[in-house]
C-alpha cells in the first residue's frame, strides 16, 4: 500500500510539474511572437504605500489595462530584491480589460526608514515587453546606521 501511495504521488507531482512547463512556453512563445503584440497603459506604476511599522508585511498593486487589439499576456513579473515577492495574472487579458501585478513586501530585514523598491512585469507589448515598477515609503522602528562624527580634541600648547 505504501509503495502504490509513492507511486500515486510521483506521477501527480509529474503531471503538475509538466502542466506548469506547457502554461510558461505558451507564454514565452507569445511574448516573441510580434504579430501577437499589443500595447498595455500601467494605471499604477509608481505606488506609495506610506508609513508602516518594521516587521509588517504589505501587498502593493499595480493595475494595467490592454489597449491594444490582442490579448495581453503577462509572462512573467519578478521583484528586484528578496524583500518581495511578486505575482501577476496568470490568464491572457482581452482588449480592453485590466490585470494585476502584485508586490508582497516583508519589511521584516530592511535597515532603513524609507525604502524604494522595484518590480519589473514582461509581457506581449509593442511599448516595450519590460516594464519597471515601483514602490516606496516609510518603515518606523528602524534603528538608524547614521553615525555622528565626533571630532578629535585639539590640544593647545602654552
Amino acid at each position: 500500500m505504501k509503495q502504490f501511495v509513492l507511486a500515486f504521488l510521483s506521477v501527480v507531482m509529474i503531471a503538475s510539474c509538466h502542466n506548469g512547463s506547457d502554461v510558461s512556453a505558451i507564454a514565452q512563445k507569445a511574448a516573441t511572437d510580434s504579430a501577437n503584440f499589443t500595447t498595455v497603459k500601467w494605471l499604477d506604476s509608481i505606488v506609495n504605500f506610506g508609513t508602516i511599522k518594521k516587521g509588517d508585511t504589505i501587498r502593493i498593486n499595480f493595475r494595467c489595462k490592454n489597449t491594444g487589439t490582442k490579448p495581453l499576456i503577462i509572462t512573467n513579473a519578478r521583484a528586484t530584491c528578496g524583500c518581495t515577492i511578486a505575482d501577476y495574472t496568470k490568464e491572457p487579458i482581452p482588449p480592453g480589460g485590466e490585470g494585476m501585478v502584485t508586490g508582497s513586501f516583508n519589511s521584516e530585514h530592511i535597515n532603513q526608514a524609507h525604502v524604494r523598491k522595484t518590480l519589473i512585469a514582461y509581457t506581449n507589448t509593442f511599448n516595450g515587453t519590460e516594464h519597471f515598477l515601483y514602490f516606496e515609503g516609510d518603515i518606523t522602528g528602524v534603528e538608524s546606521n547614521d553615525k555622528v562624527a565626533q571630532p578629535n580634541p585639539v590640544k593647545v600648547k602654552n
